[in-house]
């Protein structure tokens, strides 16, 4: 019976996006990682608590195939903001996370940051 919930979690994998915006920060580059941390011995690995396995197995699978989004449509693609979902995932992005990290830096630590990049062992020499 593991080695049937084995398969199921890695086309579960299969199926899920990468979102190469969100480095470090993705939904399905986490599955991946949690489904290899739970079967290290693949289709042999015993599972200790198969009823929970299951039921995360269908919630993920719910999250996946966008179930409560179809069962609740919305009238509008927007938010209380006006924001689309485009908007939301481009603002979102890694890149752009940093960018504005970057922009609430003041003048004298993006300068500090500048100058003093050296390895303290290039000091030293």
């Amino acid at each position: 019976m593991a080695a049937s919930r084995y398969r199921r979690f890695l086309k579960l994998c299969e199926e899920w996006p990468v979102e190469d915006t969100k480095r470090q920060r993705d939904l399905g580059a986490f599955l991946r990682q949690r489904v290899a941390q739970a079967f290290r011995e693949g289709e042999n690995t015993q599972i200790a608590d198969p009823e929970n396995c299951d039921q995360m197995y269908e919630s993920l699978v719910r999250i996946h195939t966008n179930y409560y989004k179809n069962k609740y449509p919305r009238l509008k693609d927007t938010n209380f903001t006006g924001v689309t979902v485009e908007d939301c995932k481009m603002i979102l992005a890694t890149d752009v996370l940093q960018q504005m990290e970057d922009m609430k830096k003041g003048t004298w630590k993006k300068l500090r940051e500048k100058f003093y990049a050296k390895k303290p062992e290039e000091d030293s020499k």
